[in-house]
């Protein structure tokens, strides 16, 4: 299988160590460190993104200038839907990140977040065949694509591009049956057409690594040395068809407790297994609003008020009190699908009366307006 020479832990540059007192300027220093300790360990995998600010460079100043090139593998991505669409854009996203990285080549060239709207720029751009013509000439030695959507229309897109040699997917224990993500049916699908795995999000951006305590309690009285985060790793690289596990992580002591448990990565016991599933049971009941995002709501809504995203953002923050990533998400969800927020919301109640769950839409959103204010 394509990634049986790469180890199952792979760092991911997306949320890399800042400079304290800033969030933008990325500590190279400590990032030179924590590339030092990952290869030590074994680890070759890096990832990054043309979108991911000052990742590239920050790989090129930790990485790719102080270890020769056939020690790792370096991905990255393109995400020609951020701007104007054309072909040209997508070229020059490709170009930068040669430039930006000096890697010379990507071992693995993802085309980034396909999905919805963002499928079809790929390919009315003719995109596919362009990077395939780069794999020919040597400057991509794998191509596939990173994917946060449903399963149909990753089973339309893998029917689509059989040429895809793999697939980025967000899978972690919390997601797993999640009526939005539906992590563990996009993996099924992706195991159906034999395409290997390198997943994304296994600690669902550092939240499973403090969940809330009733799920931690029943790790720590599974095995108290354990970090929550280690569990939620092991999950995702002890499925099948798994090239490598991405970990953003921010810090060496992060880098540490990951290759901790990592270098000498073994299966999970049946016992471990169960230890997960009743943690996931648990987050799975804990009180949250019942949005099933079938979206008959947002049908009905006569100022297409973003009603899942907004809900699938506050569930978030009740459940991982992270303000930050909740509002990424709700930003992302909503003004970021071309929905209107939910202080829009002019109390009609259409979508109460057609809402299988029997959710009190209204009196939600008000609560979600007040979350997310600013």
């Amino acid at each position: 299988m394509l990634g049986d020479d790469i180890k199952k832990l792979g760092f991911g540059l997306m949320r890399l160590p800042r400079i304290e007192g800033s969030d933008d300027v990325i500590d190279i220093e400590q990032t030179k460190q924590m590339v030092d300790e990952f290869l030590a360990a074994g680890f070759t995998y890096f990832d990054t993104a043309w979108a991911y600010p000052g990742s590239e460079d920050a790989a090129r100043q930790a990485l790719v200038e102080r270890y020769p090139r056939e020690k790792f593998q370096l991905a990255t991505k393109n995400a020609v839907w951020i701007g104007r669409k054309t072909k040209e854009d997508a070229i020059e996203q490709y170009n930068t990140s040669l430039r930006r990285t000096g890697a010379g080549y990507f071992d693995f060239y993802l085309l980034h977040n396909l999905g919805d709207s963002r499928t079809k720029v790929f390919d009315d751009l003719d995109l596919w065949n362009y990077f395939l013509g780069e794999k020919e000439k040597g400057k991509i030695k794998h191509l596939g694509f990173s994917f946060h959507s449903t399963p149909e229309q990753l089973d339309e897109i893998l029917n689509a591009h059989p040429e895809a040699e793999f697939v980025q997917l967000q899978i972690n224990y919390a997601d797993w049956d999640s009526h939005s993500i539906q992590s563990g049916k996009c993996y099924e699908v992706a195991r159906r057409h034999n395409k290997p795995v390198i997943i994304m999000e296994p600690v669902k951006g550092g939240n499973l690594a403090s969940p809330p305590e009733s799920v931690e309690k029943i790790f720590k009285d599974a095995d108290p040395k354990s970090s929550c985060a280690s569990w939620a790793l092991r999950f995702a690289a002890d499925l099948e068809g798994v090239i490598t596990v991405l970990s953003g992580m921010s810090s060496i002591e992060q880098m540490r407790d990951n290759l901790s448990f990592m270098k000498e990565f073994t299966h999970l016991t049946p016992e471990q297994k169960n230890v997960i599933e009743r943690a996931r049971i648990e987050l799975a009941n804990l009180p949250v609003i019942p949005c099933t995002t079938c979206n008959y709501c947002s049908k009905v809504c006569p100022m297409d008020i973003g009603i899942s995203g907004s809900f699938g953002a506050l569930n978030m923050y009740t459940l991982y009190k992270n303000y930050g990533l909740a509002k990424m998400r709700h930003d992302w969800d909503v003004m970021g699908h071309g929905h209107k927020r939910a202080n829009e919301c002019i109390k009609c109640g259409a979508c109460e009366g057609v809402c299988p769950q029997h959710i009190e839409i209204r009196k939600e959103l008000e609560r979600v307006a007040e979350t997310f204010k600013d």
